[in-house]
């Protein structure tokens, strides 16, 4: 009996690979073997860096928070302190999102704070 081997099926896998492959540079794009790892090590990388970024923007954050407090002469842990013990319940992207564009609106914000 022939041995039976799966064309199509190993064919379609291998099409998968080099799709996701394209617009790669050198023989990452159209060399088999090149691009698998390629792939492989790009959707490791797109895993983590999905995550990595949601620390990335709260540390962005942050920062925009902290420079529009000490403007208005105040740290940004004080800031945040006393933020949470009026119970004024913004989150850190809507502050720095005020602090950064809306300058009048954040330091009404720390004016309520102090």
């Amino acid at each position: 009996m022939p041995r039976s081997v799966n064309h199509v099926a190993s064919r379609a896998r291998r099409k998968k690979v080099m799709k996701l492959a394209k617009g790669f540079y050198g023989r990452r794009k159209n060399v088999w073997t090149v691009a698998k790892n390629a792939v492989e090590k790009a959707l490791l990388y797109s895993y983590r860096d999905r995550r990595a970024k949601k620390r990335d923007f709260r540390s962005l954050w942050i920062q925009r928070i902290n420079a529009g407090a000490r403007q208005q002469g105040m740290s940004y842990s004080a800031f945040m302190g006393s933020l949470s013990k009026t119970n004024i319940e913004l989150n850190r992207k809507v502050l720095a999102d005020l602090a950064m564009n809306h300058p009048e609106a954040f330091a009404a914000v720390v004016n309520q704070v102090k």
